[in-house]
């Protein structure tokens, strides 16, 4: 049985400049801004452009070394980006399925980042401690970025 499950982040920047760092750039910016998580992330396949095959390398904070996803759907002019997870994490041990959906909206001089995420788990695993510490990184992620632009003002511009 598939579920889903949605997050709002409000940001202090920008709904494109965000788009830029953290969703176009983020196989250049992944490892600087979140060191101690992220040792590197790598385009596998392609230029970063919907079919895109990417990999995220973690330190030993994550219970798992990497994930492998693939972007299915970006959209510049809507910011909006689709991804699904095809190896690694917890893909084949708890989850059958995962897909990703952030869509980023501008709100007065900043922005709102929206996902929703949907996940297929296998039968018997429990992966609410997984949801949460999902959340948590997706927040990281955005917040990371919203910092870099802030200390970078001309990045992404």
């Amino acid at each position: 049985m598939s579920s889903s499950w949605s997050l709002e982040i409000e940001t202090t920047v920008p709904a494109a400049r965000l788009f830029k760092a953290a969703f176009l750039d983020w196989h250049n910016l992944g490892s600087k801004l979140l060191p101690e998580v992220i040792t590197s992330v790598a385009l596998l396949s392609g230029d970063g452009s919907p079919g895109s095959i990417r990999q995220i390398n973690f330190t030993s904070v994550v219970p798992f070394k990497y994930v492998k996803e693939r972007l299915d759907h970006i959209d510049h002019e809507k910011l909006e980006v689709k991804i699904t997870l095809v190896e690694g994490g917890g893909l084949g041990k708890k989850i059958e399925s995962a897909n990703s959906y952030f869509k980023i909206e501008s709100k007065g001089s900043g922005s709102v980042v929206k996902f929703e995420g949907t996940h297929k788990v296998i039968p018997g695993a429990d992966i609410s401690d997984d949801l949460e510490k999902a959340k948590e990184s997706i927040v990281a992620t955005i917040k990371a970025t919203e910092g870099y632009l802030l200390a970078n003002p001309n990045a992404y511009a």
